[in-house]
């Protein structure tokens, strides 16, 4: 839950003057003992940045207050901002704070430290992060994307550089990332050895609650605080904000909501849960205790949303997870709850933001690709996992995309492309209404990244229905390569602000430039 309570500079400093003054008379060897003051566990970070506002993150390691300052320089000379938030067992305690009044267009330096609640005089020591508020005018700005973290048991190998991806994101600058879901991977395992397939063993850091599938919410928890030990992952979060949606790993492979848990998968890896809508609400409540997202009044679960970032950019949020209906064979000919994907509220909400911005560009961020078969049952290859239902007319669930396209090509909305990972390669698809079966839309290109850091898996098969060309893929020829063969990806947007040209490039772990294209905005 995000909570925002601000205070007046006035009262900060007089709730510090009061806590000095009560601190004078405590014994000092009892104030100088690390041991006793509140830690910040597992790094700091920030998200949903706006024009004025974000939402930063920390984790105590007790019941404590969260007081965070926010300055616009690293001196904190002068304190713009500060608030504070209660870190709470029942939150495992982490608190999320939202920061709002924040000037547009400039670097923003955060400091956290957390107040001992049964001891408060006793204060922990700071730590400092970064972020950068949404431009108001055509500034450029850049931003990266992808998704699939620790994925098919390939965790931290610290002699191997752990979770490389992230550092050489950083090494960008971006201005965020664009997380498209499988932020962990809660149904698999990180075990201590895993064998390579050139026969060389891959060391990784355990803890206890990573030795089986997640189903309490303490193992839910934990998975996000095993991502939190790796060194590139902290350095990241301090220095660049997050959007973040949700997939199937946060929960369980190729979940919906009320599947039962009776695939052979599921009894392989010994679930005594017997639905997956009891996993997916205990993996909703750790995804929002552990991910600086805004908190949504009307729907406190809600992982859709726009994300304004100037006026060259509005970004799209999707969540195809809680709203879809079953995973079968998909061949309904007719829309209905069987064929629900985003479903229809939030089918309706994106045409209406779409049909609002006033943005240059607008990024519609999904955690799965539109044109490509994904199989749901992988032990009987049956079923439909994705969007794509296979060749042919629309069916099922590529009603709802029927009908998000043709009404962007009538509105008409301007600069639209998609962005997603899922499929563990790198792919550029144009989507070409001249060569699809279903023709009512204007032609837009998705882009594919990730893993950021996990198995690395074959190109998947096109779907005709959409028209989707394959103008660039990369992708190894066997299945679940580990990191170490470098199959790592992430993307790169640079908008300029002078021209408004996007640039979309397609990189590797190493930072290697692998395709790249430019696209023209439509203006007027």
């Amino acid at each position: 839950m995000t909570v925002r309570i601000p205070i007046s500079r006035r009262r900060f400093l007089a709730t510090a003057a009061a806590s000095t003054a009560i601190a004078a008379v405590v014994p000092k060897p009892y104030l100088s003992r690390a041991a006793d003051r509140p830690v910040i566990t597992h790094g700091i970070q920030s998200g949903d940045v706006s024009l004025d506002s974000a939402v930063i993150w920390a984790r105590a390691d007790r019941p404590a207050r969260m007081l965070a300052e926010v300055a616009t320089s690293d001196s904190f000379k002068t304190i713009h901002r500060a608030v504070f938030v209660d870190a709470l067992p029942e939150t495992d305690f982490t608190a999320n704070a939202l920061i709002d009044g924040l000037p547009a267009g400039q670097d923003i330096f955060y400091r956290i430290r957390f107040q001992d609640l049964a001891s408060p005089t006793i204060v922990g020591e700071p730590m400092t992060g970064r972020f950068r508020t949404a431009p108001s005018d055509q500034r450029s700005i850049s931003f990266v994307w992808s998704g699939d973290t620790a994925g098919q048991g390939w965790g931290i190998d610290e002699a191997r550089g752990g979770m490389r991806t992230y550092a050489t994101m950083l090494r960008n600058r971006p201005d965020f990332l664009i997380h498209n879901g499988d932020n962990i991977y809660a149904d698999g395992p990180i075990l201590a050895e895993q064998k390579m397939p050139n026969g060389e063993i891959w060391k990784n850091v355990v803890i206890e609650e990573k030795t089986k599938p997640a189903e309490t919410l303490a193992e839910f928890r934990a998975n996000y605080k095993y991502n939190l030990l790796d060194r590139n992952v902290l350095a990241f979060n301090a220095e660049v904000p997050i959007f973040s949606q949700w997939d199937d790993h946060e929960v369980t492979n190729n979940w919906w909501p009320g599947e039962l848990l009776t695939r052979a998968e599921h009894q392989r890896k010994k679930y005594v849960e017997k639905n997956a809508l009891i996993l997916a609400a205990r993996a909703s409540r750790a995804f929002h205790e552990y991910m600086p997202l805004r908190f949504t009044q009307t729907e406190p679960g809600r992982v859709y949303r726009k994300i304004s970032y100037g006026p060259l950019l509005d970004v799209f949020m999707l969540d195809m997870r809680s709203y879809r209906g079953p995973n079968g064979e998909g061949q309904e000919e007719s829309y209905g709850p069987a064929a629900y994907f985003l479903g229809p509220a939030q089918v309706a909400w994106l045409k209406r933001e779409l049909l609002n911005s006033q943005a240059t560009w607008k990024v519609i961020a999904a955690d799965m690709p539109i044109g490509l078969i994904v199989v749901y049952d992988t032990d009987r290859k049956w079923g439909v996992e994705a969007i794509a239902q296979g060749d042919g007319p629309p069916r099922g669930r590529e009603f709802e995309i029927v009908d998000i396209l043709s009404f962007i090509k009538r509105a008409p909305v301007r600069n639209t492309l998609w962005l997603t990972a899922d499929v563990h390669y790198t792919a550029a698809h144009y989507y070409d209404p001249n060569k699809a079966v279903f023709q009512d839309f204007e032609p837009f290109w998705e882009f594919v990244s990730g893993p950021i850091h996990a198995g690395s898996f074959p190109q998947n098969q096109l779907d005709n229905t959409f028209g989707p060309q394959l103008v660039y893929v990369k992708a190894p020829s066997a299945p679940n390569q580990p990191p170490s063969e470098g199959l790592q990806f992430f993307g790169h947007v640079a908008i300029d602000g002078a021209t408004q040209v996007m640039t979309v490039t397609l990189k590797d772990r190493d930072d290697r430039a692998l395709w790249s294209t430019t696209l023209e905005p439509k203006l007027g």
